[in-house]
C-alpha cells in the first residue's frame, strides 16, 4: 500500500481502518437533504458585499454641464427676459425648456426637456418655477437659471 502524499505520511487505510468502511451516519429523525439544498445554504455568501453596485455605479455614463459661450448667454437672458414679461402681465407661457440636472453621485449629471407653462420667474432666488407640480405634496417644479441651456418655443422663438 502508499504511505500518503509524500510517503512520509502513515497510509490513511491503516490509520482509519476501523471506520473507513462503515456506512454514511443518517437521523433517524430528520430527512437526508439534496445536493441542490446543501449548495443553497451556501448561495447568500457574498464575500464582497457591495462590489456590485460599486462596480455598475463606476460604470454609469454621466453628462458634462455644457458652458454656454457670450452670445448663447445673451439670447438666453433676452428669452428670459420675454418671459418675465409675459409672467407680469399674467400669462402663463408654455414653453420647452432645456436644463442640466446635476448627478448626486458623481462629478457631471443629464441634460432634461420639458414642455410647460411658465409660473413664475424669479429673479431673487435664481430659478423658474413651472406650472408642472411633482412629489407627494404636490409643489411646484422649479429650473435653477443658472442649469439653462435652453429655452424653445411659444413666445420666445421670435428672439434672436
Amino acid at each position: 500500500m502508499s504511505r500518503g502524499i509524500t510517503g512520509r505520511e502513515p497510509d490513511p487505510r491503516e490509520v482509519y481502518a476501523d471506520i473507513i468502511d462503515l456506512p454514511h451516519w443518517q437521523s433517524p429523525t430528520r430527512p437526508r437533504m439534496t445536493l441542490y439544498d446543501r449548495a443553497a445554504q451556501f448561495a447568500p455568501f457574498a464575500a464582497l458585499a457591495g462590489y456590485e453596485d460599486m462596480v455598475s455605479e463606476e460604470a454609469r455614463q454621466v453628462d458634462s454641464r455644457i458652458e454656454p459661450g457670450e452670445e448663447d448667454l445673451a439670447l438666453l437672458n433676452r428669452k428670459l427676459g420675454r418671459i418675465r414679461e409675459a409672467v407680469e402681465a399674467g400669462e402663463r407661457p408654455e414653453v420647452t425648456i432645456t436644463y442640466f440636472v446635476p448627478d448626486p453621485m458623481k462629478t457631471g449629471g443629464r441634460y432634461e426637456t420639458v414642455t410647460a407653462g411658465i409660473r413664475k420667474a424669479d429673479d431673487i432666488s435664481g430659478k423658474l418655477i413651472l406650472e408642472t407640480r411633482t412629489g407627494a405634496a404636490g409643489s411646484y417644479v422649479e429650473i435653477a437659471l443658472r442649469d439653462v441651456l435652453d429655452i424653445q418655443g411659444g413666445i420666445v422663438d421670435q428672439i434672436w
